[in-house]
């Protein structure tokens, strides 16, 4: 993967962080917004499709609520999400119609991607907006989610969303020029996998890059990449698409894992949220990662949390550590009656199929 497969891309999204958006005073810039509605309408000029994943709504709704400074408790945040998500709205749809174009709103929460029914509608919001020529903004849906205003600034949401809907690049921009190598090092150009050694780049040395916005965005790298999309980490400034969709070297980019995960093998890697645990021992540990085979009851040795038929479920080994995901067949209750036991015997307990995880319903991770 080269600079030049991302400016090959046709479908792209580019996630812009609050302090791209906002002024020193923390509120939001309409001028920047402008310009950036520009960048994203030249490119589907130029034939792509672009879909923005925009933080901002908070900012926004500082100044209208006469907030002085970012509030910290919950409350406060949705009310402050609450009125800015209109407001940051207005000034995307403004930019966006004085040059001819068309954008959507689509909020969505981590249930909106956790269950497959709300995962495909979503995915066809998509499809048919960029089919008529719009620009999807999408963001958090702040006013009714408890975790996500904590939830790195929007990244894994871009992750996901790149991942729905099969983006060519994905690009996260913010105030960094991209991961550096150290405190006081040069900017990395580029990055082959997102390994142990990549991610103590974001947690080392107590500088400014230690903060969880970076941590956030290697996270979301690791996701997209997995999932077969070249990410591009860098500063928000003026033109900063534009380069980087003509193969400019602008900040950070990671290449891609060798070949796209399958989306539905990718939704239940990154999209769900386990339920439980299920823990496995050698044997099954083996067959799942190496063989890729069904978990089966036989090899299941014990079971953690509550969950039900069709819920997402970590299978760990027996070190602890959780090595794959996926969609159980049996309750907790249920998977604790036939864990050890053999797959006869298990129909005639409690006379469901064989399969406690199916193969093609499980990710190794």
């Amino acid at each position: 993967m080269t600079r030049a497969a991302v400016a090959a891309s046709r479908r792209v999204v580019v996630k812009v962080g609050t302090s791209a958006l906002t002024t020193p005073s923390g509120r939001l810039d309409r001028r920047r917004i402008d310009r950036f509605a520009q960048e994203l309408c030249d490119q589907v000029d130029g034939g792509r499709q672009m879909v923005c994943v925009s933080s901002g709504a908070i900012a926004a709704g500082l100044g209208p609520l006469g907030l002085s400074r970012r509030p910290t408790d919950m409350a406060s945040l949705q009310a402050a999400a609450a009125v800015g998500q209109s407001h940051l709205m207005h000034a995307y749809s403004t930019a966006f119609e004085n040059r001819g174009r068309a954008c959507g709103q689509v909020l969505l929460t981590r249930q909106d991607v956790m269950h497959r029914h709300a995962y495909v509608n979503a995915l066809n919001t998509f499809r048919r907006l960029l089919a008529l020529g719009c620009v999807p903004v999408v963001n958090e849906n702040d006013t009714i989610a408890t975790d996500e205003i904590r939830f790195g600034e929007n990244d894994l949401l871009a992750a996901l969303v790149a991942n729905l809907v099969g983006a060519d690049a994905l690009l996260l921009l913010s105030d960094v020029e991209g991961l550096h190598e150290s405190a006081d090092g040069p900017v990395v150009g580029e990055v082959e996998t997102v390994d142990d050694t990549v991610e103590q780049m974001a947690t080392g040395g107590g500088s400014g890059l230690s903060s969880g916005g970076m941590k956030s965005k290697l996270a979301a790298a690791k996701i997209a990449t997995r999932s077969g999309i070249p990410v591009v980490i860098g500063r928000f400034r003026s033109g900063a698409v534009g380069r980087i969709l003509s193969g400019g070297r602008v900040g950070t980019l990671f290449h891609p894992v060798e070949g796209r995960m399958a989306k539905r093998k990718a939704w239940i890697a990154f999209a769900t949220v386990a339920r439980g645990k299920v823990m496995v021992d050698e044997g099954a540990r083996s067959a799942i990662a190496a063989g890729n085979r069904s978990l089966l009851a036989a090899g299941v040795r014990g079971v953690e949390g509550t969950f039900s038929p069709g819920d997402a479920v970590d299978i760990v080994d027996d070190g602890g550590v959780a090595f794959a995901r996926g969609l159980v067949g049996f309750s907790s209750d249920e998977l604790a009656r036939v864990a050890g036991m053999d797959s006869r015997a298990v129909g005639e307990l409690v006379g469901r199929g064989r399969e406690v995880v199916h193969r093609d319903e499980l990710v190794v991770l």
